[in-house]
């Protein structure tokens, strides 16, 4: 719950300082007169909605790597390293993507996968994944980040956010002018009042938090979709069945919440679901054992 939290929180934040800079500037306000421009507050609800996200996504590699301490395999000096490095070459081949970095990173059991352009990935896998599970399992998790180069989540959960705190941006300052115009009615308007920034601020994490609802929910999705693809490059849904079973077992590694999202850890049960990247493990594997039927 705390790192859901924080994932929200994140976003929110990133949202609000780039929204209030921006209007300190006399960006984004209503113009004088109290008149509200809707083609140049879209401008700027684009602007502010979609910054973060794509800036977020273009420095997701090398954040990635600072924030886990992942080492690149460059020149493999083990043969675990040799066979994750011919194993990923090997279902990146099937995926028909270019080859990723691959990488290992000390930590308890996680993956992840990230980075702005299919061809030019990162794929890590944890010092525990690899202790904990035999190699199909490591194969099984390793198709799975594959999988979702392939498909193009990282950039489409940029664009879903993106969009999403577009609607944020916009529908808040929309509200926010007719509450100050109707506390102010009776007054000439020479520009934005209290009315206006108060609720403002206050639409922005109350719509927030609705818009992280759908971004979750999006990211659910995209997970059964990156285990099917999986099974689909492994030829086989029981590698991805037993490799979420282990995981089932053990506490997932935590990922810094810039990537969370991109990890392989599972949802939780109860009303933080909602709010969660990943469904239950219980879930996808039923999800697998129905596509294997």
């Amino acid at each position: 719950m705390k790192r859901i939290f924080l994932f929200i929180a994140t976003n929110l934040a990133v949202m609000l300082v780039l929204s209030i800079v921006l209007s300190l500037l006399g960006i984004g306000r209503p113009g004088a007169g109290g008149t509200l421009q809707l083609g140049s507050l879209l401008a700027f609800s684009l602007v502010v909605g979609f910054t973060g996200a794509i800036f977020s996504l273009l420095i997701s590699k090398p954040m990635a790597k600072w924030s886990t301490g992942a080492r690149v395999i460059d020149n493999p000096t083990s043969s675990t390293e040799l066979w994750l490095v011919n194993t990923v070459k090997a279902l990146s081949e099937r995926a028909g993507i270019g080859m990723p970095e691959v990488a290992i990173y000390q930590g308890e059991p996680n993956a992840f996968a990230t980075g702005a352009f299919k061809n030019s990935a990162l794929v890590a896998v944890s010092t525990g994944l690899l202790e904990s599970m035999n190699r199909d399992e490591v194969e099984a998790v390793l198709g799975h980040e594959v999988a979702h180069i392939a498909n193009g989540d990282m950039v489409t959960m940029t664009l879903i956010q993106g969009v999403t705190n577009t609607f944020v941006v916009f529908l808040a300052r929309v509200v926010g002018f007719f509450v100050d115009s109707m506390l102010n009615k009776n007054e000439e308007r020479r520009g934005p009042g209290i009315g206006y920034m108060i609720t403002v601020f206050v639409c922005e994490i109350v719509f927030g938090l609705l818009a992280s609802l759908i971004v979750a929910w999006f990211s659910r999705q995209r997970e059964f979709r990156a285990d099917a693809g999986s099974a689909k490059l492994l030829g086989s849904t029981v590698p991805m069945q037993h490799a979420l079973a282990r995981l089932n077992g053990v506490e997932p590694g935590a990922l810094p919440q810039s990537f969370a999202a991109s990890g392989i850890s599972a949802g939780r049960g109860g009303w933080g679901a909602l709010f969660s990247t990943h469904p239950p493990f219980e879930e996808r594997i039923a999800a697998l054992r129905s596509v294997q039927s």
